[in-house]
């Protein structure tokens, strides 16, 4: 089942310079429980993809239609509120708020939406950070975390409302290697859990573990190609 549909997506946007088309007529389908990596060259269109999916940012011409969702359609507060409950977002720089505990960033997407009463929410977020490896901190703050602990925090935040749909943009880039690869094994497990992981990275090497891989040049999908 496809979980992520575009249908001739593009996005331009005014320059001083005329128009520049960040994407250009972009056909692509996701599917549940794949890790999917998106690549391309500074400026290729990976961020607009990202932002197109995530509804951050609304197509110029044609459709995104992402866990049934035509995002188009929807008002910009009905596209937020879609947002917190559908899609999970993994950033490098892992964009935890420095004072709140662990837990309490976790428990952060669930307060915002509503999803869970509040025992119910903290019960969740401590499975989560279990389930990322890291219920030993739940208490601490962000900065007594090394970078990939902060990473796995980041991850359970991103599950918070059990979203279908996680974006993650470069989320090895700020971590040595043997830290990279266990996270990206557990983006891998969710995957094989059955969400949709999108992953944005430079690194050929991690892109090519995923079960796709995306490349974009210069606004266009160059070539998708299945692992192995």
């Amino acid at each position: 089942m496809n979980v992520i549909e575009l249908r001739g997506a593009a996005r331009v946007y005014p320059t001083p310079e005329g128009p520049f088309a960040a994407l250009a007529a972009v056909d692509l389908d996701l599917a549940a429980g794949e890790l999917v990596a998106v690549v391309g060259k500074s400026g290729s269109g990976k961020s607009t993809l990202v932002h197109l999916i995530a509804g951050l940012d609304r197509p110029t011409a044609g459709t995104v239609r992402v866990a049934g969702t035509p995002l188009g359609e929807l008002a910009e507060g009905a596209l937020s509120a879609w947002r917190g409950r559908h899609v999970g977002v993994v950033f490098q720089f892992f964009q935890l708020l420095p004072t709140l505990t662990v837990l309490e960033n976790v428990l952060l997407p669930i307060d915002l939406c509503g999803t869970l009463a509040p025992a119910r929410a903290r019960t969740r977020a401590r499975a989560l950070l279990d389930q990322v490896g890291i219920a030993d901190q739940a208490d601490k703050l962000p900065n007594a975390l090394s970078g990939g602990q902060q990473q796995r925090a980041a991850i359970a935040r991103a599950l918070a409302n059990d979203p279908e749909v996680v974006l993650a943009d470069e989320p090895t880039g700020n971590l040595d290697s043997a830290t990279a690869d266990a996270v990206l094994e557990l983006l891998r497990g969710l995957a094989r859990a059955g969400k949709t992981i999108v992953v944005v990275t430079h690194d050929r090497d991690i892109a090519s573990r995923a079960d796709r891989m995306v490349t974009l040049v210069d606004g266009r999908v160059a070539e998708v190609r299945a692992r192995g």
